[in-house]
């Protein structure tokens, strides 16, 4: 009576779980399980029936387990939402809700604070940093009326803006918007188990029937079905992926589920954002042009010594290429700086300028490749810097190796210039860019991509690819700077500076499908002998789901290889 209630419950929930995947348009191998239960307990094979259910709920648990092995608890992209703004109230500075920010309300930005809304800049200068929306490595340089995106990291200097967007209509509201629309349409997907659930129900009816009818003993129909309990289906794939999740944790990569490794395994495209993935979002020297009548060393250490008083993200860069090449740094004497211009001081009673063109000579400077540092010396053109975000030296042999693995469909999409994402990708490797792509741009570009090239993946690391990483069929975030709307937004997270680890996620994925899906084909190779078998009336109907645990512990054995590096 107890295996009977039971049992009947249990094929109850299944069958409700089961016409909600149906009414989904998927397919599972729920029918089969509940045929199996119904028939054991109808034709009073109680304690097969019993092994059956044990056997269920094992692989449900395993099943759930498997899609929740790897999640660690990233910080959600709300959490990095502004949630406050400084209102100007005459002279006064109030603090308020960002959602209270109104149409033309006067709002102070300080030092390293992000801008809380979109607006313009009606007083003061200063440098803000829009890497993480827009994908350029280079600071932007405001002032008055200037358009300032809300998510904008402001720099040393105060400013003032007027809000021309209420929060709800700003631009990294929309991308959070964007991003909540992309991860609630995800693309459709079958699983591993499920492709091979309809041939395999049939073919268990088809002998089951047959059996019956040539028998005229409808224990025959339990007889065949327990030892068709689509047990090798349930636990072969959840246990290679928890076994390919342990894996990828080993190799410094969280992958969420094991659904995101079936597509990562069987991705035909892979997207790249540029800053901060292919390359390491820090800007370095490329080349320093030297003007005729100067000394190569002494203009280097001038520049280097006078930005050591400069609060600039390109002034380490300058003493950096200095440092390098072993020159000393000198004392400084009246040391300024000038926001969004340079830096300027007096070195050995020399006057020496670094900074923007116009603002160290008024001679005609060089135009350089990338972004340019100039130096004067004494009001005389001296040199120019040229800076360049530095390639990560793992990005090309990333890009081919993926190319090895037959995903020829490799873009980069980058909010950057369309020069200097160019060249990038010649030295890379890739063939197809999209310059100066916002978030709602990339978003079309991964849904645009034929459906020949599916599924598909993105690779990014800041808030504007938040959107991209959602709406792809599998996201990969660099998320070793912290968790960020990226890694929030993605489906497998490297949590190391590497590049190189996007290719080791694909063949670990592939490996890891190849494990299951020869874990299930055994499984039902072996099922289908027993099925025979046991039409025939050779395989009592507990005995059948005792042999059911030696079915698993093949399939179980065999899925367990996936965690190992040696495949």
């Amino acid at each position: 009576m107890i295996i009977s209630v039971l049992g009947l419950i249990l094929a109850l929930i299944m069958f409700v779980d089961m016409i909600k995947v149906l009414k989904s348009g998927d397919f599972g191998v729920d029918l089969l399980a509940i045929t199996a239960i119904v028939a054991t307990i109808v034709l009073g094979q109680y304690w097969a029936g019993w092994i059956v259910l044990l056997m269920l709920t094992g692989g449900d648990t395993l099943e759930e387990y498997a899609a929740n092995k790897a999640k660690s608890e990233l910080k959600t992209l709300l959490d990095n939402t502004p949630s406050q703004a400084h209102k100007l109230l005459d002279d006064d500075v109030k603090d308020v809700d960002i959602d209270d920010v109104q149409i033309g309300d006067v709002l102070l930005i300080r030092p390293k604070e992000q801008v809380p809304v979109d607006g313009i800049v009606i007083e003061g200068e200063s440098e803000i940093d829009e890497s993480s929306l827009t994908g350029e490595s280079v600071p932007v340089s405001v002032s008055l009326d200037s358009h300032v995106m809300s998510g904008s990291i402001n720099g040393e200097t105060s400013f003032k803006m007027k809000a021309d967007k209420i929060a709800a209509d700003s631009e990294y509201q929309a991308i959070v918007k964007l991003v909540k629309e992309s991860a609630s349409n995800p693309a459709h997907f079958v699983r591993l188990a499920d492709r091979y659930a309809v041939p395999f129900t049939i073919v268990a009816y088809v002998i089951a029937g047959l059996a019956w009818y040539l028998s005229k003993d409808p224990v025959r129909i339990a007889q065949v079905l327990v030892v068709a309990s689509p047990c090798p289906l349930i636990l072969a794939a959840p246990i290679a992926f928890v076994s390919g999740m342990s894996r990828t944790s080993r190799n410094g990569i969280i992958v969420k589920s094991g659904t995101a490794l079936e597509k990562i395994s069987s991705a035909k495209s892979i997207a790249f954002d540029k800053t901060g993935t292919i390359t390491r979002g820090k800007l370095v020297i490329d080349k320093f042009k030297l003007q005729s009548g100067f000394d190569s060393d002494t203009v280097l250490s001038y520049a280097a010594s006078i930005e050591q008083n400069s609060s600039h993200v390109m002034a380490q860069a300058v003493i950096d290429y200095a440092t390098d090449k072993g020159l000393k740094l000198i004392n400084v004497n009246d040391a300024k700086e000038y926001t969004a211009q340079g830096i300027a001081g007096t070195i050995d009673g020399h006057i020496v300028k670094v900074g923007q063109g116009e603002f160290v000579t008024e001679s005609k400077v060089d135009d350089v490749k990338g972004s340019g540092v100039y130096v004067s010396i004494d009001g005389k053109y001296a040199g120019a810097y040229s800076l360049i975000d530095q390639i990560r030296p793992e990005s090309k042999s990333t890009i081919q190796r993926l190319k090895d693995f037959g995903i020829s469909n490799i873009l980069m999409i980058t909010g950057d210039k369309k020069e200097a994402a160019d060249l990038v990708a010649s030295e890379v490797g890739i063939t197809q860019t999209f310059p100066s792509s916002l978030p709602e741009d990339k978003v079309k570009i991964i849904q645009g991509l034929d459906k020949e090239y599916h599924p598909s993946i993105m690779v990014g690391d800041g808030v504007n690819d938040a959107p991209a990483l959602a709406l792809a069929d599998a996201g990969i975030a660099m998320g070793y700077k912290g968790a960020n709307a990226a890694s929030e937004s993605a489906d497998a997270v490297i949590l190391k500076d590497d590049l190189s680890k996007v290719g080791d996620v694909v063949k670990i994925s592939r490996d890891t499908m190849k494990v299951a899906r020869e874990a299930v084909l055994i499984g039902i190779f072996i099922c289908i002998i027993l099925m025979v078998i046991a039409g025939f009336g050779l395989i009592p109907t507990i005995i059948g789901a005792m042999l059911q645990e030696v079915v698993d512990t093949v399939t179980i054995l065999y899925a367990l290889r996936a965690r190992s590096d040696r495949l």
